[in-house]
C-alpha cells in the first residue's frame, strides 16, 4: 500500500518540535543553574548594564573588605592602648597609697609588672609585624626590656619605630590614614618609669627621698596617660569614621547585587510555568506529528 504523506506539514511540525525541545532545554537550564543565560550574550543589551554593576560592586567589596581590615588594626590599638591605660591607672593608685600611708608592701613588684604591661602592649604585633612600629619591621617598637633598662634612658632613644602611617581606600575617593606609633604615647612613659627606677627598689618603708620621687611620677603619669587616652580618642574617631565607610560600602555592594540578580537570575515560578508549558506543547507536537505519519490514501479509498 502505498502511503501519500505531507512532506510539507510534516517538516513544520518537526522544526515546531525542535524549537520545543530547544525552549524546554533552555527553562531546564534556568531551573538547574537560577540564571537566565549561560553567558553575557544570552542577556541580548542588559550585558552592558550587569557588567558596568559588577564592575561597581568589586569596587564596593573591596573597600568593605579594606574596612574591615583596617577595623581589626585599630581594634587592636585600642585593646592596647586600653592595658596601658588600665595597668598604669592602677599603678597611680598604688603610688598614692603609698605616698598617703608612708607604706609601699608589694609596691616595687606592682611597679615592674606595670613596665611590663606597657612593654608588652608597646612591642605587641599583628601578623608577625609590630603594631606601633610604623614601616619597622625587624626591630621592637620599645627598646628598654625591663625597668633597670630606662634608668639614666633619654625618652628620645628609647623608641625604635619611624613615622610612616598606614593608608587605605575604604570609599570613593576616600583614603584613610591610620596608624599609631610607640614614640607617639610612649615617651612620658618612659620619663615616670625612669623617675621610678632611678629611686628604686622600694621596700616596705619608702625613703623620704623615695616619697618624692613617687609623687613626682604620679604627676609623670597623669601627663603619659594624657598622651594615651588622646591616641586612643583619634583612633576610635577613625575607627568609626572607617565603621561607617564600611557599612555604606556593603549596602552600596546589596544594592547592586539586586541589580545584577534583577538582570542575571531567573524567575524561577515563572520558569516552572515555562516548563509545564512547553512540556504539554512538545508532548501536543509529538501527537499531532504522530497522526500525521500515520496518514494514508487507502484510509480514504475504502
Amino acid at each position: 500500500m502505498t502511503r501519500v504523506a505531507t512532506i510539507p506539514l510534516q517538516r513544520t511540525m518537526s522544526g515546531a518540535i525542535q524549537r520545543s525541545q530547544q525552549g524546554l532545554a533552555t527553562s531546564q537550564i534556568q531551573l538547574n543553574t537560577g540564571k537566565k543565560a549561560s553567558d553575557y550574550a544570552g542577556l541580548g543589551t542588559d550585558t552592558v548594564r550587569t557588567l558596568s554593576a559588577r564592575a561597581m560592586l568589586a569596587q564596593q567589596e573591596s573597600h568593605k573588605a579594606v574596612a574591615s581590615r583596617i577595623g581589626t588594626t585599630m581594634e587592636l590599638y585600642r585593646a592596647n592602648l586600653g592595658q596601658i591605660d588600665d595597668s598604669v591607672s592602677k599603678l597611680r593608685e598604688q603610688l598614692l597609697n603609698a605616698v598617703g600611708t608612708g607604706d609601699g608592701p608589694g609596691l616595687q613588684n606592682a611597679i615592674e609588672s606595670a613596665f611590663n604591661d606597657f612593654r608588652f602592649a608597646m612591642n605587641a604585633s599583628e601578623g608577625g609585624l609590630p603594631l606601633f612600629g610604623g614601616s619597622q619591621t625587624n626591630t621592637n617598637p620599645l627598646k628598654p626590656n625591663s625597668l633597670a633598662d630606662t634608668i639614666g634612658l633619654n625618652p628620645a632613644d628609647a623608641f625604635a619605630n619611624d613615622q610612616v602611617r598606614g593608608s587605605g581606600r575604604v570609599g570613593d575617593g576616600i583614603d584613610v590614614e591610620y596608624g599609631i606609633v610607640a614614640s607617639d604615647v610612649g615617651p612620658n612613659m618612659i620619663v615616670a618609669f625612669r623617675t621610678l627606677a632611678e629611686a628604686g627598689p622600694f621596700g616596705d618603708k619608702p625613703t623620704a627621698a623615695q616619697m618624692a620621687a613617687l609623687k613626682q611620677a604620679v604627676g609623670e603619669f597623669d601627663t603619659a596617660l594624657i598622651d594615651v587616652r588622646a591616641a586612643d580618642g583619634e583612633n576610635g574617631r577613625k575607627q568609626n569614621q572607617v565603621e561607617t565607610l564600611g557599612i555604606r560600602a556593603e549596602d552600596r555592594a546589596l544594592l547592586l547585587e539586586d541589580v545584577i540578580g534583577k538582570v542575571e537570575n531567573a524567575d524561577m515560578g515563572q520558569v516552572a510555568i515555562d516548563i509545564a508549558q512547553r512540556k504539554s506543547i512538545l508532548e501536543a507536537s509529538y501527537s499531532v506529528f504522530s497522526q500525521l505519519s500515520g496518514l494514508s490514501l487507502a484510509n480514504f479509498l475504502r
